[in-house]
């Protein structure tokens, strides 16, 4: 075993690592007394809710950020919102980093792969955590309808993106998958089930109009948001906003961009002798977590954990010995996308080049379209079920 190797396959290094960047940005904030303002605006959200208010628009006080949420995120964030909030905003970091741990655990690989990816992530999910994000979560739920259907569990599966969709929509994008249950129709009943029960459910604790009157709300919130993310401002780090900024070209129709874009992911489905191949399967799952925060005008940098989840399962669905390409891509993640917003990264640079020019995305972009091209050309052979990588192989 190289020495990388056992510093990758270290479970106890790996963990700490993991959920001590995160826990360690969380509680820092606490004892400085500086909660990030988006844990306030998913409790006044809450409250709003629950008192038939609108949680949509300005919020109180000196908030700078607004909400952009289903009304089922009333539920979610509920038990951590009664807490006080050093505590609620500590669980609830805790909390999304697990379930994000959880689904990449039970990813259908070989023994101690689920590791390195955890490592790859980490860094990433201390930048989504210090600003309390819940996109570790929809990141998770994403994975875990990937693998309920794997394990042939369709109506589980169901109720995974049904949540992340009346949550944030980016969570429909699980229904990629569809093509690999092996039981459609129980999936597809599951998604008729679990659509009704989410869209009923908060209207126990509120009321059925005034909860049809927030999905009005939320549709037109989200289409006001798309035009604020096209302007300049932090987000739209996607493929359009690169092409915004780079060739300063304002005027540039997501449309243009996105559905070539669907086109080329689309391209997965043309092979369908691979379909049951597990190399193959990962493959679509990498794609569809970068794919869908690389085409959106609302990702941005603390999005970036659920495409950089996307790199990390890539990397290690690769065929080994990995070529130098391959090793460029990741690394080359590693530094613009990852580690570019925080101090390890030279300031100026991030300040008058990255933010600006939404360079953050511009790895994700490249592995993406490596992955493209791999579901065009790769060799899979028809007996392949795992990963063609022996234990503790990291290149």
């Amino acid at each position: 075993m190289t020495k990388l190797a056992k510093i990758v396959y270290n479970k106890p290094f790996v963990l700490i690592a993991y959920f001590g960047l995160s826990l360690f940005a969380v509680v820092k904030s606490v004892i400085v007394n500086h909660i990030h303002d988006n844990y306030f605006v998913y409790k006044f959200a809450f409250q709003d809710i629950i008192h038939r208010q609108t949680p949509f628009g300005p919020v109180r006080g000196p908030l700078h950020d607004q909400y952009h949420y289903g009304p089922v995120f009333s539920i979610l964030m509920a038990p951590f919102a009664l807490l006080p909030d050093g505590v609620g905003v500590i669980l609830w970091v805790t909390f999304n980093a697990w379930v994000l741990y959880y689904a990449i655990k039970l990813l259908p690989l070989k023994e101690g792969l689920y590791l390195p990816i955890l490592l790859i992530c980490a860094h990433e999910l201390m930048t989504s955590s210090s600003n309390v994000e819940i996109n570790p979560l929809i990141g998770a739920l994403i994975i875990l309808s990937f693998v309920l259907i794997k394990d042939k569990k369709d109506f589980w599966a169901a109720l995974m993106i049904c949540i992340g969709t009346f949550i944030k929509l980016y969570g429909i994008i699980g229904l990629a998958f569809f093509f690999l249950s092996e039981n459609k129709p129980k999936f597809i009943l599951g998604m008729v089930f679990w659509w009704a029960v989410l869209f009923v459910l908060p209207m126990i604790y509120t009321s059925p109009a005034y909860i049809i009157q927030n999905y009005h709300l939320w549709y037109d919130d989200l289409l006001n948001k798309n035009l604020h993310n096209i302007a300049p401002s932090l987000q739209d780090i996607s493929v359009m906003g690169l092409i915004r900024n780079i060739f300063n070209y304002r005027q540039l129709s997501n449309m243009v961009v996105i559905i070539p874009g669907i086109v080329l992911f689309g391209l997965w489905y043309l092979r369908v002798s691979c379909y049951k191949l597990l190399p193959y399967q990962l493959l679509l799952l990498a794609s569809t977590l970068i794919f869908v925060i690389i085409f959106s005008s609302s990702s941005e940098s603390p999005t970036y954990i659920i495409a950089v989840a996307g790199v990390a399962i890539w990397f290690m669905d690769l065929d080994r010995p990995v070529t130098g390409f391959e090793i460029f891509l990741l690394v080359f993640a590693l530094v613009l996308t990852v580690f570019s917003p925080s101090d390890l990264f030279p300031k100026y640079i991030r300040v008058n080049y990255v933010q600006p020019y939404k360079l953050k995305a511009l790895p994700c972009v490249l592995v993406w379209l490596k992955i493209i091209y791999e579901t065009v050309f790769r060799k899979f052979p028809e007996d392949t079920k795992q990963p063609a990588m022996a234990k503790h192989q990291i290149i």
